[in-house]
């Protein structure tokens, strides 16, 4: 009995692809940290690379096991494939089709229980915006319907934006870091976004992969101390800066057409303020509603960082 208990206490083994970067490396670490045998697949190269270099060796000093391969080579990823059983693709949303030999390769193998594809972001089933996103959203769910159709055992993590990304400006295209005298707001202010730290986002998507309540499903980030409007983040840094910004508004119609005049890629930062700042595509529907489950609901004890607390190191 005592045997059969501790058989069912293992936890599942994993494949990372897309460890030398930044969601990868923390997926990676994340994973090792929680005693789960973990395979990183690297393409050769990666180890000329300083860098990357430097990455894999933390890595494998913590316990990582490195496989070779890429994802255009069938036999390398089948291999490695067949070692784990769960896989975690972390490439970067450029290369968000790439994943198709990957989805293939599963397939081929059959002993995957858990595949947690690149997405990391909003939502992109809710977020409606390919007419001005060049196919950003569209790509990552064309990824979601194949592997729905190929019925593979899925987790989709969808955690909204990075705290790296916009909020060290305060939401403010341009700039590199929080306005001091006046601020410009976008839409009417009142529409909520949602900002995780990369370290949180890797910690709550290895908690994910032996959990039943997460098989086939979206979990979602939204910690409440993360999720504030526009209006709400210039009242936390005005308290945190013992100042009043002066606040320019900015209607829809007219980041419409700033969006417009500014040329791809330059006016993405636009785009995804519109997705979530003017549309509210982030936070415009009912988690529970939809089908979906909440990381933070589901682990409750699982320690993360405020976006406050990350306020706080900007000043």
């Amino acid at each position: 009995m005592e045997q059969s208990a501790e058989v069912k206490k293992k936890k599942s083994s994993v494949l990372t692809v897309g460890v030398t970067g930044r969601l990868g490396f923390e997926l990676a670490n994340a994973s090792l940290e929680a005693s789960h045998p973990t395979y990183c697949l690297v393409r050769s190269t990666s180890f000329s690379d300083p860098e990357k270099s430097r990455k894999l060796q933390i890595l494998i000093d913590s316990g990582a096991i490195i496989l070779e391969g890429s994802l255009h080579d069938e036999g390398s990823l089948i291999e490695a494939i067949k070692q784990v059983k769960v896989v975690i693709c972390a490439v970067n949303s450029k290369q968000v089709l790439d994943q198709k030999p990957l989805i293939s390769a599963i397939k081929k193998a059959g002993c995957i229980e858990r595949f947690i594809p690149s997405e990391f972001g909003l939502d992109p089933d809710k977020t409606h915006i390919s007419d001005m996103d060049q196919g950003f959203y569209s790509r990552k769910a064309e990824i979601r319907r194949l592997i729905e159709a190929q019925g593979i055992p899925y987790t989709f993590i969808s955690c909204n934006f990075f705290m790296s990304y916009l909020l060290p400006s305060l939401v403010q295209p341009g700039l590199k870091a929080p306005p001091r005298d006046k601020i410009t707001i976008f839409g009417n202010g009142n529409v909520k976004g949602v900002f995780m730290k990369v370290t949180d986002v890797a910690k709550f998507t290895i908690s994910t992969m032996d959990d039943p309540r997460t098989l086939n499903k979206v979990l979602y980030l939204r910690p409440q101390g993360n999720m504030y409007s526009m209006n709400e983040l210039a009242e936390i840094w005005e308290g945190k800066i013992r100042k009043k910004l002066e606040k320019i508004y900015v209607k829809e119609e007219d980041l419409l057409k700033k969006i417009k005049e500014t040329p791809y890629p330059d006016n993405m930062e636009m785009v995804f303020i519109y997705a979530t700042f003017v549309k509210g595509f982030q936070t415009c529907f009912q988690v529970e509603e939809c089908g979906g489950v909440e990381g933070s609901v589901l682990y409750p004890n699982l320690k993360y960082t405020t976006i406050s607390q990350y306020l706080d190191t900007l000043l």
